[in-house]
C-alpha cells in the first residue's frame, strides 16, 4: 500500500513538474516578447509599420485610443501575474520541505559563477546575475533615448523650427525634453513590480518583495532624476522662448502641463527623503511622505492621459490588487497569545494561527498596534517554523527604534497589559528554499541578525527529524555587544519539544561578545529575568489565516483577471455609449482628464469588488476552523500576566531544550570572529555562507567568498526586519 501511495505521488510529481515546465515556457515567451516590444518601441518600424495595422483592429469605439496599448503593454503583463498564479499553485502543491534543491544542482546549471556576489559602490552587494541585468537595464534607458533623439532631430531643420518661431536649439531642446519624460515613463513602467509584496510575477523569478526592494530604489532614482530633467528642461525651454505661461496650462485634450508639476513635486518630495541619512535619522518622516505616491501616480495620469498611461498601467495595477488585499488583512484583529521579553530588550510575541497558513523560512509579517501608532506598519522577520509549530507563529523585536521601544516599554512594565490590539500584513517569503543541497551551513549574524536564522535552523530540524532528511551541519557565529544579548539563543529552539528529539541534529554555536572582556557577574541574574506574559484575547480575535485560503495563488489569479474584465467592460459601455456619442469619434471633444478620472474610478470599482468577493469567500470558509481553534484555547485557564504559575511553567518548558544548547555554544569575549580564517578553513565541497547584520559585516563575508580562494563557498545576504 505504502508502495502504491509513494509511486503515485511520484507520477502525480512528475505530471506536475511537466506542466511547470511548460507554464515557464510559455511565461518566458510573453515576457521576452514584452521586453522586445519596448526595444523597438522607439524605432521608425514600430511606429510607421507596426501600430498603422495593430491601431484598426484594437482602437475600437469601446476602447477608443486606449485599445491598442491594452493589447501592447497591459494584456501580456497581466496575463503573466495570472498564469505565474497556477505556475506556484501546481509548486505550493509539493510539501514546503521538497523545494529544497538537490546538492550540485545549481553547478549542473552552470548557474553557481553568476549567483556568486561581487561589491559594487553605489549599489551595495549584488549577484552578477542581478549586475548582469542591471546593465541590460540601463544599456534599455540608453538605447531608448539614443533612438528618439535621433529621429526625433532627424526632423528639425531651420526651416521647420521658424514656422514655430523658434531657433534649431530651441526646437532640439524641446525635443529632447520632450525624450527624457518618455524614458522616465519607461522606468516608471518597472518601479511598482520590486513593491507588490504577494506578486506572482516576482514569485515566479524566485524572487521576494523584500529582497527586491533594492531594485525599487535603482529604479525609483533613476525615474526621478530623468523626471527632474524633463521638468527643468521644459521649463527651461518655455523662459528662452518666452512662453513661462505654459507651466499654467492645463489642457482639455492633450498634455496637462500642471498636472505634470503637482506630480514632479509630490514625487520631488518622496525622492528628498530616500536618501541614506535622512531616511534613517528621521524614518516617519521618509514613512508619512512616501504615501505621496497616490498624488504622484494620480496626476502623472492627468498629465499624459489615460491612453498613454496604459503602457505604466499593469504594473501599478497589480501593486493596487495586492495594496486593496492587504487592506482588507489588516482590518482584522489577530489573537495574541503571549509574549517572551529578554533583557536585551528584546520582545518575542506569539501568535496563534490556523495549520493552513505555511510559510518559508526567512518571511517577513508587517505589525501595526494601534496603541502605539495607528498608521505605523513594521516589519518583522517571523521565527517560528510553520512546520515544526503548525499552530504559532512567532516574530522577534528588537528595541532599536522610537516604536519598537516604545512597545518594550509597555509591556515590560510591572503591572503590564494583559491584552494587546495587534492587526498584520503576510506573511510574505520565497515560494522556496535551497539549504539542504549544502554540506555545511555557515550563519554569520551580528546582534539581532540572528533572527531569520533562528527560522531556518527550525525548518532544518523538521526537515531532520520528521521527514528524515539528511540535514547539513550547521555552524551558527553570532557576533554581539553585551552579554545579556546571549538570552537571544535561547530563541533557537521550540519550547514544545525536547533535547532528545533533536538528537541526530548537528548544531554549533560561536558567540562572540565583543564589548565585556570578561563574563559579567549578572549574567546569571539576567538570564533569569526572562519571563512571559500571557494575554487575554478578545472573542472578536482571530488566529492568523491566509487571506485567500489554501488555494490562495488559485484566486488571486481569479481576482486580477475578474477584476480587469470588469474594468474592461465599465470603460467600455461608458466609451461607447457616453464618450463615443459626444465625441463622435473624433476624440477632441471630451475632456481627457475627465476621461482619466472615470477610468481610475472604475478601476479602483473593479479592484474592490472582485477582491472583496474572494476575500469574504474564504473568510467564510475559515471561520470554521478558526472557531475551533478559539474552543481548543478556551478551555486553557486563563490567569493574570504576571502569574506565577505561567511563569514557572514556560521555564521549565524553556529548560529542557535550552540545556542542549549550552554544550554546543562556545562564548569569547572581548574579540570579534575572525571570518576569513573560519571560511577559508572549510574544507567541504558545498559551504553555503548566509549572513545577515550590518552592511559592514556583509560587505566583509562577500568580499571573502568572492576572492578566488573560497571556491566551495556560496555566498548569500539574508535581509531581515525586526
Amino acid at each position: 500500500m505504502d508502495r502504491r501511495v509513494v509511486a503515485q505521488r511520484s507520477s502525480q510529481g512528475r505530471k506536475n513538474n511537466f506542466i511547470q515546465a511548460m507554464i515557464m515556457a510559455l511565461l518566458l515567451v510573453v515576457f521576452v516578447g514584452y521586453i522586445f516590444i519596448w526595444i523597438m518601441q522607439p524605432t521608425n518600424v514600430f511606429k510607421q509599420n507596426w501600430l498603422p495595422k495593430i491601431r484598426p483592429e484594437a482602437n475600437t469605439t469601446y476602447f477608443g485610443t486606449q485599445g491598442a496599448n491594452f493589447l501592447i503593454f497591459t494584456f501580456p503583463v497581466l496575463f503573466v501575474a495570472v498564469l505565474g498564479c497556477f505556475y506556484l499553485h501546481l509548486g505550493k502543491k509539493r510539501s514546503i520541505n521538497y523545494e529544497y534543491g538537490s546538492k550540485g544542482s545549481d553547478a549542473k546549471n552552470g548557474l553557481m559563477a553568476w549567483k556568486r556576489s561581487v561589491i559594487i559602490k553605489g549599489l551595495g552587494i549584488v549577484s552578477r546575475i542581478e549586475l548582469a541585468f542591471f546593465l541590460m537595464f540601463i544599456a534599455l534607458l540608453v538605447w531608448f533615448y539614443t533612438i528618439y533623439i535621433r529621429n526625433g532631430f532627424a526632423k528639425i531643420t531651420p526651416k521647420s523650427a521658424a514656422k514655430s518661431g523658434e531657433k534649431v536649439w530651441q526646437a532640439k531642446l524641446d525635443s529632447a525634453s520632450l525624450r527624457l519624460g518618455l524614458v522616465g515613463n519607461l522606468c516608471l513602467t518597472f518601479l511598482f513590480f520590486p513593491v507588490t509584496r504577494g506578486s506572482s510575477v516576482l514569485q515566479i523569478f524566485g524572487l521576494t518583495s523584500e529582497a527586491s526592494i533594492k531594485y525599487h530604489i535603482w529604479v525609483g532614482h533613476i525615474v526621478m532624476a530623468l523626471f527632474t530633467a524633463h521638468g527643468v528642461c521644459y521649463v527651461s525651454f518655455w523662459a528662452v522662448t518666452h512662453q513661462l505661461s505654459e507651466m499654467t496650462k492645463w489642457a482639455k485634450t492633450g498634455i496637462s502641463n500642471v498636472a505634470g508639476e503637482i506630480a514632479l513635486l509630490a514625487g520631488l518630495a518622496m525622492w528628498a527623503t530616500t536618501f541614506p541619512r535622512i531616511r534613517r535619522k528621521m524614518f516617519e518622516l521618509f514613512f508619512y511622505t512616501h504615501h505621496l505616491y497616490i498624488i504622484f501616480m494620480l496626476f502623472f495620469v492627468l498629465h499624459v492621459g489615460i491612453s498613454y498611461a496604459c503602457l505604466m498601467l499593469p504594473g501599478f495595477y497589480l501593486f493596487m490588487v495586492d495594496r486593496y488585499l492587504r487592506f482588507l488583512q489588516s482590518r482584522q484583529k489577530v489573537r495574541l497569545v503571549s509574549a517572551r521579553i529578554l533583557p536585551c530588550e528584546t520582545l518575542e510575541l506569539n501568535f496563534s494561527k490556523t495549520e493552513g497558513l505555511t510559510y518559508t523560512p526567512t518571511s517577513i509579517m508587517f505589525l501595526n498596534v494601534p496603541s502605539i501608532s495607528k498608521l505605523q506598519w513594521h516589519p518583522f522577520t517571523i521565527s517560528s517554523s510553520s512546520n515544526l509549530e503548525p499552530e504559532k507563529l512567532s516574530v522577534i523585536i528588537k528595541g532599536e527604534g522610537s516604536w519598537s521601544k516604545k512597545l518594550h516599554e509597555m509591556l515590560s512594565l510591572p503591572f503590564s497589559v494583559d491584552h494587546l490590539d495587534v492587526s498584520i500584513e503576510g506573511p510574505y517569503g520565497p515560494t522556496s528554499t535551497d539549504f539542504l543541497r549544502h554540506e555545511l551551513l555557515v550563519m554569520i549574524s551580528g546582534g539581532s541578525g540572528i533572527t531569520p536564522f533562528i527560522s531556518i535552523i527550525r525548518q532544518l530540524m523538521y526537515s531532520n527529524e520528521t521527514l528524515k532528511c539528511k540535514t547539513p551541519t550547521i555552524l551558527l557565529i553570532s557576533s554581539f555587544k553585551n552579554s545579556s544579548d546571549l538570552t537571544m539563543l535561547d530563541l533557537l529552539l521550540p519550547i514544545i519539544n525536547s533535547p532528545s528529539e533533536f538528537s541526530n541534529f548537528t548544531l554549533q554555536i560561536e558567540a562572540y561578545i565583543t564589548r565585556e572582556k570578561q563574563p559579567s557577574s549578572s549574567e546569571t541574574e539576567k538570564n533569569n529575568l526572562i519571563r512571559t506574559i500571557w494575554f487575554k484575547p478578545k472573542p472578536s480575535e482571530y488566529p492568523i489565516t491566509p487571506i485567500l485560503g489554501q488555494n490562495s495563488w488559485l484566486w488571486l489569479g481569479a481576482i486580477i483577471s475578474t477584476s480587469f474584465t470588469i474594468y474592461l467592460i465599465l470603460i467600455g459601455i461608458l466609451t461607447r455609449y457616453y464618450i463615443y456619442p459626444i465625441d463622435q469619434n473624433t476624440y477632441k471633444v471630451y475632456s481627457w482628464s475627465s476621461r482619466t478620472i472615470l477610468n481610475i474610478l472604475f478601476m479602483c470599482i473593479s479592484i474592490i469588488v472582485a477582491a472583496t468577493a474572494g476575500f469574504l469567500w474564504n473568510k467564510k470558509q475559515n471561520a470554521m476552523e478558526c472557531k475551533q481553534i478559539q474552543n481548543l484555547e478556551g478551555a486553557t485557564p486563563i490567569a493574570s500576566p504576571n502569574s506565577s504559575w505561567f511563569y514557572n511553567a514556560d521555564r521549565e518548558l524553556e529548560s529542557l531544550p535550552q540545556q542542549s544548547l549550552v554544550l554546543s555554544t562556545n562564548v569569547h569575549y572581548g574579540e570579534r570572529p575572525d571570518l576569513k580564517k573560519i571560511l577559508f578553513e572549510r574544507k567541504e565541497s558545498s559551504v553555503g555562507v548566509l549572513v545577515c547584520g550590518p552592511k559592514k559585516m556583509r560587505h566583509e563575508v562577500a568580499n571573502i567568498c568572492s576572492s578566488g580562494s573560497g571556491a566551495n563557498l556560496h555566498f548569500e545576504s539574508i535581509s531581515f526586519s525586526w
